[in-house]
């Protein structure tokens, strides 16, 4: 018995040896197999980045093609994937044309995408007009589609900006399309704003008109603000920062997009795209169309409506060349908000209480209102001569027709009710139709404006020795507008009178024609005409080799000005003015010097001097000419330090800019532009604007991205200003001059309706991707240190104190679920903005000008705009 278990012991043990001796084998075999696997395996990495802008592309998918394992681009546009040898990768990135790259290598180092509307480089117009990271040695921040279109439903073109330091938006009176932007201090007539490389700012008052251009974010593909002296090397440069706006244009796919969005306050908004892609012959056209109809959150009785639209058709001229033809523009109308009211009389009728309207048969109908139309057609061409050299160059003409159209006076107008309800007009036509004479006692008028602008800008750009380029171009433009008012509803009336006083030192109304009877559609008061034109060329050299990049740039514009007056000179007499010219120049240039991998410091520095404004150059109401008008200039230096890695991004700069010599014209926002409208002709005005500013990313994950940035800022007078003078609109008035302004050391204000930037501004975000599909944000914007403008001509002694707004953030919020629907890539947007409901006034206008000043009387009698309430866009966009 003991031999039989013994044996089986033996046995069982040799087969144990044997079982355990062949799993070993079996795992030997199994690892090394896998071993062998895992080396087939390579860690890739690389860099995704914006073909324009070098600008990181932060959350890009990088997928091994025919699998699913996939990665996203960090914070600097980083990433690392396991991929087999052989394999191919996809890159993709919403608003971008996907590229695929084999794997031959374990670093792929720079991969540069090239945005669905950009990727044939059409819209390029000046060479070094967009800021590149990490070598153009300036202060810029950009926004791209996809940040477009998850924050920007509801929001208007300087809403996007919110989250860069330094900058202040406020939508004024609450219409649509009335927002208004200061960067670093500086006011819009003092920002330039760029469409595709052409300048855009009103010429005859340099400010920037949004609600032209109210409905073009669908075809924006990305918008950097670039702060101080820009990166623009055109001849006529801004003093405060400049807006960079890319359109979509060519596009090398086929497809479209149609959506719709639906708001608070009844907003409707439908669009449609389509894009051909480019085909076997070279050919490419893209074209938008949208219809947005509501009221704006910001006040009762803001009614708009507007069509915006956009098409381009392109021509590849062979391997070398692109041709692209552009029109686009946006029709609207709007109702306006003008007169402030005191906070007392919030507290008691509500932050969207509303003076300026009132119905009309039954129909509402603001005593205020702005149409206007300005298209913008352009035509592009750029030529890649060599592998060294290029010419670009623009043609474009926008030509621009409307009106802002008022009441003819707001005092002691019928109403509904009592002084808070609504404007009665069909008492207003009653009375009219009731008058002896005929003579309407109220009408609407038009505050025409009529321009054409015209503009030539080419640029060569020449590369010597790899690493000096060289650019040389020129800026050519041609600009006339017609101002005058006609009558545009006298509201049952026969006519007006335009009565002409010839001993008034302004007089108003037509001499050939005294106290004519004025029937719809006649000019009347008013009724002049600028003329504009400059000639300016500028070089630029570029140093860049390794971790250094260095440019010096130097322009030089010859400015003519000249007015014709229709109203004020006899006929058969000279109508006309002697141009006048003015000299202008910029001397600027900065270095950018890459530490290492992840750091990286500039400094820039330059000289300013341009033509003053044409409405400053003529006094008077005629055209006479101001003998105090002369250049502004501005002096700027700024210092700048950038991190950058996959975590964590930083950027901190400081700033100092002295401006001298500034002229302004600045009108009473509280009286109507009618004919009963004191208007200052303000010169030698010194500022200066100096802060510090921080913005960064930070991504803990691939899911999670908080922004964040601030800005500290101190903007000042240096000194009183030079000659004043004071004209009214008014029959019969006189003009007046004051010798001097007393501003010195106080807070730069706008002088009007608007409040300068907040001295500081802070700002949060937080994006968090839920689910692969599901997305959302939050951001917080604060200002503080904010003050309202004040009108100057009535400070007349020491110790004012200009009106401090209280401090208040706002906070944003938004969803984003993207999905399939019938096999094509759809979204639901859902944005909330003032998600809080914060109560917060967002502009003041200091009438009194007490002093001393006594800060409980000055909040009683300064008057103030509060922000809009809380109010939600929701968005359903289908791909095709």
């Amino acid at each position: 018995m003991l031999q039989l278990i013994d044996s089986f012991i033996h046995l069982t043990t040799k087969s144990m040896r044997k079982f355990l001796l062949s799993l070993f084998i079996c795992l030997i075999a199994a690892y090394f197999g896998f071993a062998q696997t895992a080396n087939a395996q390579t860690l890739i990495t690389g860099k995704l980045l914006d073909a324009q802008t070098k600008e990181p592309l932060i959350g890009a998918s990088v997928l091994v093609k025919g699998t699913t394992v996939a990665t996203s681009a960090s914070l600097d546009g980083s990433f690392k994937i396991a991929a087999p040898t052989g394999s191919t990768l996809v890159f993709s990135y919403i608003g971008y044309v996907s590229k695929e790259l084999p794997v031959t290598g374990k670093d792929l180092g720079e991969i540069l995408l090239d945005a669905t509307s950009t990727s044939m480089k059409e819209i390029e117009v000046s060479a070094n007009s967009l800021a590149i990271n990490r070598q153009t040695p300036i202060a810029a921040s950009s926004v791209g589609q996809v940040y477009i279109e998850e924050k920007g439903a509801g929001a208007e073109f300087p809403e996007l900006l919110k989250e860069t330091p330094s900058v202040t938006v406020s939508r004024q009176g609450g219409g649509y399309g009335d927002s208004r932007i200061n960067i670093r201090g500086f006011g819009s007539n003092n920002v330039a704003l760029l469409l595709n490389g052409i300048p855009m700012n009103d010429v005859q008052a340099g400010k920037i008109y949004w609600s032209d251009f109210a409905g073009l974010t669908d075809v924006t593909t990305s918008m950097q603000v670039q702060r101080g002296l820009s990166a623009t090397d055109i001849a006529v440069p801004s003093v405060g920062g400049t807006i960079n706006i890319s359109t979509m244009s060519t596009q090398t796919q086929e497809g479209g997009t149609i959506s719709q969005q639906i708001g608070s306050y009844d907003a409707l908004k439908t669009t449609v795209s389509y894009s051909t892609g480019l085909n076997s012959n070279g050919w490419s056209s893209s074209f938008l169309l949208a219809k947005s109809s509501g009221t704006s959150p910001g006040a009762v009785g803001l009614y708009y409506s507007g069509y915006s639209y956009f098409l381009n058709i392109s021509k590849v001229l062979g391997t070398n060349q692109t041709f692209s033809f552009n029109i686009l523009g946006a029709s609207q109308t709007h109702a306006q908000r003008y007169t402030y009211n005191t906070i007392s009389t919030y507290r008691l009728e509500g932050p969207r209480f509303n003076t300026d309207y009132g119905y009309y048969g039954g129909k509402l109908l603001s005593d205020e209102q702005n149409f206007y139309s300005q298209p913008l057609a352009s035509i592009n061409h750029n030529w890649k001569i060599d592998d060294k050299s290029s010419l670009s160059t623009v043609v474009a003409v926008n030509w621009g027709s409307g009106a802002a159209r008022y009441l003819n006076s707001t005092s002691n107008l019928p109403r509904l009710g009592d002084q808070y309800s609504p404007i009665n007009f069909d008492a207003i036509a009653q009375t009219n139709a009731a008058s002896p004479s005929g003579a309407a006692s109220n009408w609407f008028l038009d505050n025409e404006n009529d321009h054409v602008q015209a503009s030539l800008i080419s640029t060569y750009k020449r590369t010597f020795a790899d690493y000096f380029h060289f650019l040389a171009g020129v800026d050519l433009r041609y600009f006339r507008v017609e101002n005058y008012y006609k009558v545009d509803d006298l509201l049952s009336g026969a006519y007006v009178i335009d009565t002409r006083n010839s001993s008034a030192t302004s007089p108003t109304g037509n001499i050939n024609n005294p106290n004519g009877q004025i029937g719809v559609g006649g000019k009347f008061n008013n009724d002049f005409a600028y003329q504009v034109q400059s000639e300016g060329g500028y070089l630029q050299t570029e140093y860049i080799k390794n971790n250094l990049s260095a440019f010096v740039n130097v322009a030089g514009s010859e400015t003519e000005n000249r007015r014709t007056d229709y109203f004020n000179y006899a006929a058969g007499t000279t109508n006309q003015s002697a141009w006048v010219n003015f000299l202008g120049f910029q001397a600027k240039g900065g270095v950018n010097y890459n530490i290492d991998a992840q750091n990286n410091v500039y400094v820039n520095g330059g000289y300013i001097q341009r033509a003053p404004l044409v409405a400053t150059i003529f006094v008077d109401k005629k055209n006479d000419i101001n003998p105090n008008a002369k250049p502004e200039k501005l002096l700027d230096y700024e210092l700048g330090y950038h991190f950058q890695s996959p975590m964590f991004s930083a950027t901190v700069s400081a700033y100092n800019a002295t401006y001298r010599d500034r002229a302004k014209i600045t009108t009473n926002p509280n009286v109507n532009n009618d004919g009963s409208v004191s208007v200052a002709n303000i010169s030698g005005i010194n500022e200066r604007h100096e802060g510090v500013e921080f913005e960064g990313k930070f991504r803990p994950t691939k899911d999670v991205t908080f922004s964040g940035s601030f800005s500290v800022g101190n903007f000042y007078y240096l000194s009183n200003t030079g000659a004043v003078q004071v004209t009214s609109d008014a029959a019969g008035a006189s003009t007046t001059n004051q010798p001097s302004l007393l501003l010195k050391d106080l807070k730069v204000g706008d002088f009007g309706a608007n409040a300068t930037g907040a001295q500081n501004t802070a700002f949060v975000g937080l994006d968090v991707n839920v689910m692969p599909q599901v997305k959302i944000g939050a951001d917080y914007t604060y200002y503080s240190r904010y003050y309202g403008s004040y009108d100057p001509t009535k400070i007349t002694a020491t110790g004012y104190s200009v009106y401090q707004i209280p401090d208040y953030g706002v906070m944003d919020a938004n969803i984003i679920f993207r999905f399939k629907i019938a096999g094509l890539n759809a979204s639901f947007i859902g944005n909330v903005y003032n998600l809080f409901n914060t109560l917060y006034i967002a502009d003041a206008y200091d009438t009194t000008v007490a002093i001393p000043t006594v800060k409980s009387t000055q909040m009683n009698t300064t008057y103030v705009w509060y922000g809009a309430p809380r109010y939600y866009m929701t968005t359903i966009k289908i791909k095709f």
